[in-house]
């Protein structure tokens, strides 16, 4: 009943005027997500365009069903509604869309929130330091492999487990990293994300800090110590990977049994990572983008990749 009464509502008045301004509630249709406002919110700024569309002498019209709809990021306007709601900006942590919602409120017209937008990049690129290192430890696995009926034999194998660690005084740049970097493939190699199981060796917490699942008798990976509040002040700014890639000659149901993971980059690139120089190179592309430089490296200055420590600096 409801929903026919909304078919018939008319998209003017009589005699071609144009469309009369919504009453309660507006619902915006932004590039196939909905929202549900007020017209007070939508036109807080009445210079922009969103004042224009519903303020200006020719209102928008709205769809058969009351809602207008606007051509453009749905996920982003989010933000864009809350800056008209509450006046301030509040980004979750770790945001990495400045750019794309820096084009949206231009789009929109919103200047107080261009303006804030320009200084949080501003600070996103402020002084900072950055290190990372990472080393590399070979154990030589023994186990049985069978050969046919009845015909079991001994074999061994090297694993390399690799143990990262990047502090950086920017947390927003450890997040970004975590996000880079905080995937792992199955002992058949599909890339995934970590679970939180026993089998994992290590997870990214929200803060995007490495940590061992509580597993008795896993000495792998870095477990929560100290006070709650040291060990968030910690994972802002610090991040901890352990990864061993499974070698050829390991059997995939014998490489599950050291309970490690490999260490995938994200999609839509992803790739794994089974050196340490494919480490620093991800490193390295993440630090560059962000306005950093290479300010030393360690053993050997002039072999970049196959160094075990980098600092960076940013100014």
């Amino acid at each position: 009943m409801g929903e026919e009464e909304e078919e018939r509502r008319p998209e003017a008045t009589d005699g071609g005027d144009p469309p009369a301004l919504p009453v309660g509630p507006v619902t915006l249709n932004v590039g196939g997500k909905f929202y549900s406002t007020t017209l007070e919110t939508l036109t807080r700024f009445p210079d922009s365009m969103l004042g224009a569309m519903f303020r200006g002498p020719r209102p928008a019209r709205a769809d058969r069903r009351g809602h207008f709809f606007i051509d453009r990021d749905g996920k982003a306007f989010r933000h864009v509604l809350n800056f008209l709601r509450l006046g301030r900006l509040d980004l979750p942590e770790g945001y990495s869309e400045l750019a794309l919602l820096r084009a949206e409120a231009d789009f929109y017209q919103i200047r107080p929130l261009l303006a804030e937008l320009g200084r949080l990049a501003g600070e996103r690129h402020a002084n900072a330091v950055l290190h990372a290192d990472v080393d590399c430890r070979e154990r030589l696995l023994h186990f049985t492999v069978r050969r046919g009926p009845q015909n079991y034999g001994l074999s061994t194998c090297p694993l390399r487990v690799f143990t990262a660690n990047v502090f950086c005084t920017d947390g927003q740049f450890v997040e970004l990293l975590g996000g880079r970097l905080g995937r792992a493939g199955d002992a058949g190699g599909a890339g995934r994300r970590l679970s939180d199981g026993a089998e994992s060796s290590h997870r990214l917490d929200a803060a995007g800090e490495a940590v061992a699942a509580q597993e008795e008798g896993s000495g792998h990976g870095l477990r929560p110590s100290g006070p709650a509040e040291e060990g968030e002040a910690r994972s802002r700014h610090h991040l901890h990977l352990e990864w061993a890639p499974r070698p050829p000659d390991l059997p995939v149901a014998e490489y599950a049994k050291q309970k490690v993971r490999p260490l995938w980059t994200a999609p839509p690139d992803g790739r794994e990572v089974t050196t340490a120089a494919e480490f620093l190179e991800e490193v390295l592309k993440a630090a560059l983008d962000q306005g950093f430089r290479v300010d030393s490296v360690f053993p050997d200055p002039e072999d970049i990749l196959n160094s075990r420590s980098l600092r960076f600096v940013r100014h």
